[in-house]
């Protein structure tokens, strides 16, 4: 009996995704434990593995909406690898061609005339009338392909080896239809007739939400209307943080396989300044409002599928050289589609960096239920007065979103004044001052 692929239970709340591709061929072999499809859900991309090894035949399609549970495709473990199409279509891609046979050579014009009764004899094919693709000649992937999407495979032309045509040629011509059913002769417009009519496909492209994009909207507009967002700003002189790091960048990648960044001053800095101000290490919950008294720090990290907040845990209790290590696998995973919802449950603060992307100044809306928001920016060399004197100095725009409802003015100005006096002085870091 098949074994059945069945969307597995991802979290409490999470009770169905979207099928946002298949990352292998219906009708493949698929070995155990291989990538088989990606599930968009409404807070992670949740990749899916082979339970077994066999002939895979889909159930559902993508950009289907899948419950928790629902069974998507089935894998005969019967079959044997060699009767894959794909695996097939791999082997006739890879290995040499038959041997055609020898064609005819042109001696037609040192013959005789052939008589009248001879007219059933079969032309010698030439270069103005070209050789017409046998469908013996296809793959079996690429014949079932055709089959399935009507195609014509004197439509198309060949990419592979001499000449013939491949699964990638016939599902390009599948994607672009309008391209290939041109007439040969397409009557030409006038442009100012074409401008004046134009289609409203070129115009617009309409497509649905995705579960993550959704999921961020309903929670940004959930805190704006449930929270009382305020912010305040600052500015911090980079100078000593940078001169910190040029000091002693080559021994902490030699000591520890990464680059000391800004972020990990940052997030100790944050730390630094929940401790002296516990007013912003608490949440709302109900009528209570419940104090952490441990430091999980939220770093938002940016994909293709939008922002995702993985979370540093006790960060009190971490090394620089842990946090960058730490920075980096999330990262990593969150932008291959690697990211688990456990990655990024909890969260005391959230800093995020909108610098990296050339922002100058922003203001950071809170991540529910969390009290408070650190927004970083684009580090640029400004006119201070530093001792006195009108210097260039490396400032950075710092912006602090926070509750309202639960933290005072003067506690939140505090804890920024206390970032900033980490960041500018890091020995206080070291110190605890």
């Amino acid at each position: 009996m098949p074994k059945e692929v069945i969307i597995p239970a991802l979290g409490e709340s999470i009770t169905s995704g979207i099928l946002s591709s298949w990352k292998v061929q219906d009708g493949s072999y698929v070995v155990l434990d291989q990538p088989i499809y990606e599930l968009e859900t409404d807070k992670i991309t949740q990749e899916g593995l082979a339970d077994v090894s066999g002939i895979i035949n889909f159930l559902a399609q993508e950009g289907d909406e899948v419950e928790i549970g629902a069974t998507i495709a089935t894998i005969d473990e019967s079959a044997e690898p060699t009767t894959s199409p794909e695996a097939a279509d791999k082997v006739e891609e890879t290995s040499p061609p038959p041997t055609p046979p020898e064609p005819q050579k042109e001696v037609a014009e040192v013959r005789e005339p052939p008589e009248a009764d001879e007219t059933k004899t079969v032309p010698v094919p030439s270069a103005e009338s070209p050789k017409p693709e046998k469908a013996q000649q296809h793959s079996p992937a690429v014949r079932k392909l055709l089959d399935e999407t009507g195609i014509d495979p004197s439509t198309l032309t060949g990419t592979g080896k001499d000449g013939r045509i491949t699964k990638g040629d016939v599902l390009k011509a599948q994607t672009q239809p309008a391209q290939n059913s041109l007439p040969e002769n397409p009557v030409s417009v006038p442009p100012s007739v074409a401008m004046e009519t134009p289609s409203a496909g070129d115009r617009v492209t309409r497509r649905p939400l995705t579960p993550i994009r959704r999921k961020i909207a309903s929670r940004l507009v959930e805190a704006q209307q449930t929270a009382a967002i305020l912010s305040t700003f600052n500015e911090v002189d980079l100078s000593a943080v940078m001169a910190l790091r040029k000091a002693h960048q080559d021994s902490f990648v030699k000591a520890n396989g990464v680059k000391l960044g800004f972020m990990s001053f940052f997030v100790k800095a944050v730390v630094h300044a929940l401790k002296a101000v516990p007013g912003l290490n608490v949440r709302i919950e109900g009528d209570h409002l419940v104090e952490h008294h441990y430091y999980d720090i939220g770093v938002a990290v940016g994909t293709e599928k939008g922002l995702v907040v993985p979370v540093l845990r006790d960060c009190e209790q971490m090394s620089f050289a842990e946090i960058e290590q730490g920075i980096i696998g999330y990262a990593e995973k969150a932008r291959s589609g690697g990211i688990t919802l456990a990655d990024m449950q909890g969260g005391c603060f959230t800093i995020t960096n909108g610098g990296i992307y050339g922002s100058l100044l922003s203001t950071p809306i809170i991540n529910p239920p969390q009290s408070g928001i650190l927004g970083m920016h684009s580090i640029q060399k400004r006119p201070v007065v530093h001792n006195g004197e009108i210097v260039a100095r490396p400032m950075m725009y710092l912006a602090l979103s926070y509750d309202h409802r639960v933290v005072d003015g003067k506690e939140a100005v505090t804890f920024l004044v206390k970032i900033k006096e980490a960041i500018e002085e890091p020995a206080r870091l070291a110190l605890g001052i």
